[in-house]
Parts: structure tokens; sequence; C-alpha cells
């Protein structure tokens, strides 16, 4: 067992991101204080979770208790390596998302910015709250805290569109966690006393509970937490697209979807364990379910030619390789997938922060009409285009980094089902990606009446390169998509303490 070290850091993780969302109320039709309240929120939140990184790669765990409410039941936090491999990647995310929003929102002329600058960081504050849950109660109210405040933006544009969209994203989300989450934390409590998580991933908590109890508690979870977007509870993801740009990329890259998976493994993890799901096979069954979503979401993706559409139902299979390669069990597998949340969080939000550029830019949202754009908007379809390769697995960006070992803890698994699967996702992602990308730079150019830019820097044709305010953003991210892939250290080193060694 690591050594468990009593740090208040966690607690100020927590609680920064909650003071900017009340200093962001309070600067109200102030912008550049509003978004200086924001910058200076999302940078102590990374200050502190990278100030905590050196105790958690050299092994140990760090704790807080907030409130003690019966023996086993309590609010308490933990910074442990698979809470790094969450936090890392959301914290640095959000700095730059606070400068990508800013120009979006301005850009466009946005109403209710103020509610959307304190709902963005009360999700981060949420988000911080998951990642550094020491139990299942602390995870369920920092879950439920996700899915409450990013209604707001959601529904952010207050029409029929925005409404029903974020009505089905409550429905989905909060209902599967009543009926489903609280019931099975319940069951856990009944079952050993306690909600804690393990330390270690070899043995979970559960011990020698009942063979039956085990399982029903294992699907509960796995379906309770519909944030992970495994089909059928995946419908609410492609709805949230009517939320502004700078949403979608939060939902699909730094928290919401995050959430869900992470909270997913860090049960599978941490309460069910290694051992325990090998012996009632549950690993290969829920690699096989997990397929299902792979699969049929590319296939979706491929019918839509709503740019933010495509990536939404990408998202829904790309998280699903996460589950994928944890639900394999061998060291390998469960390293590739813990290494995709961090490369999927660095690639998608670039995808995301591209179509929002490309909007702004140059009013346009479907596929199709996107010919020869990238001739005049050279940096954010380049970027698109890195940020591909790395969702397809190209080497040596950090996609291919995740699916090589998947794929090597699929052999040593002898589940060739799932090299199969992993290897026809990935022709699917050439296929709903290429289009894109090839069409930007070779496509023909759209007709000069439809282009109205936003507030760019000319470019041929009248088109134009979205303000640097998003511009800097994308690129960031892009190359660190691409860095990751050289440079997938940090990851590894976090994810190699979690492996499942016998």
């Amino acid at each position: 067992m690591p050594e468990t070290l009593p740090d208040i850091r966690l607690l100020l993780s927590v609680l920064v991101p909650l003071a900017g969302a009340l200093l962001v109320m309070a600067a109200g039709r102030r912008p550049n204080l509003r978004e200086a309240c924001s910058f200076v929120a999302a940078l102590g939140l990374f200050g502190l979770t990278i100030s905590m990184l050196p105790a958690v790669l050299a092994g140990k765990t760090l704790s807080f208790t907030v409130l003690t409410l019966l023996p086993g039941l309590s609010v308490s936090l933990r910074a442990d390596a698979l809470s790094m491999i969450f936090a890392l990647p959301a914290s640095f995310l959000w700095v730059l998302t606070v400068f990508y929003s800013a120009g979006y929102m301005r850009g466009l002329a946005e109403h209710a910015q103020t509610r959307f600058s304190a709902c963005f960081a009360l999700t981060l504050f949420g988000a911080a709250g998951v990642a550094f849950s020491d139990n299942l109660l602390t995870l369920y109210l920092f879950y439920e805290i996700v899915s409450v405040c990013t209604y707001p933006l959601v529904a952010h544009h207050q029409d029929a569109e925005g409404y029903e969209g974020g009505r089905k994203y409550l429905v989905y989300l909060t209902g599967a966690a009543k009926a489903l989450l609280l019931p099975a934390i319940v069951g856990v409590y009944v079952l050993v006393g306690n909600v804690d998580f393990a330390h270690g991933v070899r043995n979970g908590i559960l011990g020698n509970a009942g063979q039956g109890a085990v399982t029903a508690l294992y699907v509960a979870f796995l379906l309770g937490f519909a944030k992970n977007a495994v089909m059928p509870f995946h419908n609410w993801l492609p709805s949230a697209m009517v939320a502004p740009t700078p949403v979608s990329a939060l939902l699909h890259a730094v928290a919401v979807v995050k959430v869900g998976v992470f909270s997913t493994v860090r049960v599978m993890l941490s309460v069910f364990g290694v051992d325990c799901m090998d012996a009632l096979n549950l690993g290969l069954p829920t690699a096989a379910f997990v397929s299902i979503t792979i699969l049929g979401a590319s296939v979706i993706a491929l019918s839509k030619d709503d740019l933010k559409a495509r990536l939404a139902y990408s998202t829904v299979s790309q998280l699903s390789y996460v589950i994928l390669g944890v639900s394999m069990l061998t060291p390998d597998a469960v390293a590739g997938g813990l290494f995709h949340i961090a490369n999927h969080a660095f690639a998608k939000i670039t995808l995301f922060f591209c179509a929002g550029a490309i909007y702004v830019a140059a009013h346009k949202k479907k596929i199709s009409k996107m010919g020869g754009l990238g001739r005049a908007m050279p940096f954010t379809f380049g970027a698109f285009a890195l940020a591909s390769l790395s969702m397809i697995g190209v080497p040596p960006v950090g996609g291919f980094v995740s699916k090589w070992y998947m794929l090597l803890g699929a052999l040593d698994a002898r589940a060739f089902g799932v090299l199969a699967v992993l290897l026809a996702s990935t022709v699917l992602n050439v296929a709903y990606f290429a289009p894109v990308v090839y069409g930007g730079f070779f496509g023909k150019p759209p007709s000069g009446g439809e282009d109205g830019g936003h507030g760019g820097t000319q470019a041929s044709g009248g088109l134009a390169e979205a303000h640097p305010a998003m511009l800097i953003p994308l690129c960031i991210t892009a190359i660190i998509s691409v860095a990751i892939g050289f440079y997938p250290d940090i990851f590894f080193h976090l994810a190699d303490v979690l492996r499942p060694h016998p």
C-alpha cells in the first residue's frame, strides 16, 4: 500500500474553480475583468495540480477528509496516479479554453457571457472534485454537480432546440445516475461497510461478496455513468451539440465525457479490481459490449455532414477505447486505455476548436461547404489535420501510442476479436476525418456570396483565419497532440503505477 499523506492542496484544488465562478459573477458586464478572473482560476487549478505531481510520481498518495458522515462514509479527496491522468489535461486545457472562449463569444457577440463563464468554472469545480474523489460518495456528489452546472451551457441559446438538447442532456445523465448509480453505491456500502476506493488495482474493496450481486453492481455502474456515452445511453451527447463550440469542446474533451470514462475506470480498478473482474469474467464481455459503440458510432459519423455532429459521434466512439483498454485487464492494454484519456483530450479539443474557428471566420457548419477553406485558413485546417492523425492513430503521434498498447494488450489477452475491432475502427476513423482535411485543402472553393467572415485577418477570396485568441490555443493543442506521441513519459509513468503487474 502506498504512503498516504494529508494535503490541503486537494481542498484548494476544488475550491479554486468555485472561487473563480463567484468572481466571474461579481465581475458581471466587465468582460476583461471577467476573463481575467477565469484565467487566474484556471491557472491556479493547473498550478496546484502540477505541484502535487512530484509526490504522486514518487508513489505517494495525498488525501484530505472534508467531512465524515458515518463510519465508512465521508466526503474526502485523494490524489493518486489515476487522478493525475485526468486532472493534468483538464486543468491545463481550461487555461487555453478561457482564451478561446473569449475570442469565440466576443466574435459572435453571444449573449449571457457572464453566465457562460461562471458555469464553465463551476463545471471545472465539479470535474476537479471527480478527479480527486477518494470514495464513491464524493465521486457521486461531484459527478452530479457537473451534470447540473453544464445544463445552462447546453441550453445557452435559449431557443427550442437548445432547451430540447438541454432537457435530453439532463434526463439521460441525472436519470441514469439516480436509477443506477445511487442504488449501486448503496449496494456496495451494504456489502462491505464502506465506499472507499482501494489502493492499487489488483484487489478491489468487494472481497468475497457474492458473484451475482457483484455482477449486478458492475452492470449498474457501467450503465449508470452515462457520461461515458456507451450505447444505448449515448444520444444525449450529439443532442448537446446545440451548445456554443467552446461548450462542445468542454463536453467532449475537457470535463463532461472525461468525467464519465474516468469514473467508469475508477470504479473498474478501485472498487472491483482486476482480480475480481478476471475471476467473474467481466473483462472481455465488457470489451465486446463497448466494441459495439466503437464501430456503431464510427459508422454513424460517416453519415454526418455537419462537422460538430461528425465530431460528436467520433467522441462517442473514441471514449469507449478507454473502457476497452482497461477491460482487457492486461498491463499493456490498461496502460493504453489510460493514456488515451490524455491523448483524446488534446486531440479532440483541437478538432472542436477548429470547428468553432471555421464557424466564426467563415460561418460554415457543413463539411460539404468547406471546400477550399484550408487554403484561406491553413493554420486551422493544419491543426485539424494533426489532431485527426492522432485520432486515427498514425505513428508517431499520441493516438498511435494508445492504440499500439491496446493492440499489444489484445494480443496478450488473445482477444483477436478486439484486435479486429481496433483495426476496423482505425479504417473508419480515416474514412470520416480524411474528407474534411482533403476537401479543405484541395476541394472546390465556396462561392463568394457565402463567405462572410467575422473579425479575422483577411485572406484570399475574402476569407480569414479566426481571431488570434482562438487560433493560438488550437495551434498549441494540435502541437501537444503530436508531442505526447514523442514524449509520453509523464502519462505512461502514471499509467505504469496502475498497471496490473503479476
